[in-house]
């Protein structure tokens, strides 16, 4: 068992990301206390009783009342708002983290708001997540052997990373850290895009087939696996589109630049071109799934 390295745990979003996060620290043995604080009373009170979180908070001064440290895990377009209203009930202490998808816009709303705390404040993303939503999609094993990004600021104190990482790697995860705006050019890369592309196809078979329902009838595993993504939380990724907006265009300009290169491969019927860029994309995929494990 982990050591405890929290007596009170306050999580702001009690869903997938934020209920697995208690869950794991929880089996850990790593906290005494959870406190949750959420917008649905239900999904509040399914926490409850499923023993993700202790107590569901009255108001936010309640809940950060002796917090050892605060989790923002809901989507990053209320992080602003968010901030605004935990600023006024910080102690000296509390380490603050989120686990939000995009870190230059959750940095720029810190720095309006946190001031004199911005010393505990460690941005941070894990790489972890499904398409379902809500406290019922928490697993306590999210985390384990998955990534986790910390973007430290200048001003970020040393120890509040520190007890930062550990409680990631008490969820099981691999924490690393980089600079703010080199994670959110490689997540509109890696994440953003992706999801783009499968919300898009999605929409694309709806609008522009007569029969979609006929034609999904006889999808296969493949599309299923493409498309599984765009189950997401509709909400969640608008704001995590709209925060990473400039990054995220620059790859759809570049993606679309190698759809119209293979168009032109198609239209030449340059068979060898056409392989050639197929074999060079699995190459590339096996290299990487041979790396990753």
């Amino acid at each position: 068992m982990t050591p405890i390295l929290l007596n009170k745990l306050v999580i702001i979003g009690v869903g997938l990301i934020g209920g697995s996060f208690a869950l794991a620290l929880r089996k850990a043995g790593a906290v005494r206390y959870i406190v949750g604080v959420g917008r649905s009373r239900e999904n509040m009170q399914r926490a409850l009783e499923q023993g993700v979180i202790d107590e569901i908070a009255e108001n936010m001064a309640s809940a950060l009342q002796n917090a050892d440290f605060i989790l923002l895990a809901m989507p990053v377009g209320q992080t602003e708002a968010i901030m605004a209203q935990v600023a006024p009930h910080l102690k000296n202490d509390t380490v603050i983290t989120d686990a939000g998808s995009t870190k230059q816009d959750v940095v720029a709303a810190a720095r309006n708001h946190l001031k004199s705390n911005l010393k505990n404040f460690v941005p941070g993303h894990p790489i972890a997540g499904a398409e379902q939503s809500g406290v019922s999609a928490a697993q306590h094993d999210l985390y384990t052997g998955k990534h986790v990004i910390l973007t430290p600021l200048d001003e970020t104190r040393i120890d509040a990373v520190e007890k930062t990482t550990e409680l990631w790697q008490a969820c099981g995860a691999q924490v690393s850290q980089m600079q703010v705006e080199s994670h959110d050019e490689i997540l509109a890369a890696t994440s953003h895009l992706p999801h783009i592309l499968a919300f898009a196809l999605m929409n694309h078979l709806h609008q522009r087939t007569d029969n979609p329902e006929n034609l999904l009838q006889f999808a296969g595993s493949g599309f299923r696996d493409f498309t599984r993504i765009a189950s997401s939380s509709p909400e969640m990724w608008r704001d995590i589109c709209l925060a990473n907006r400039k990054a995220l265009l620059k790859q759809m300009a570049a993606y679309q630049d190698e759809l119209k290169s293979l168009q032109a491969i198609l239209n030449n019927e340059d068979s060898d071109a056409l392989e050639k860029a197929f074999s060079q994309a699995r190459a590339m995929r096996e290299d990487w799934l041979k790396n990753k494990h």
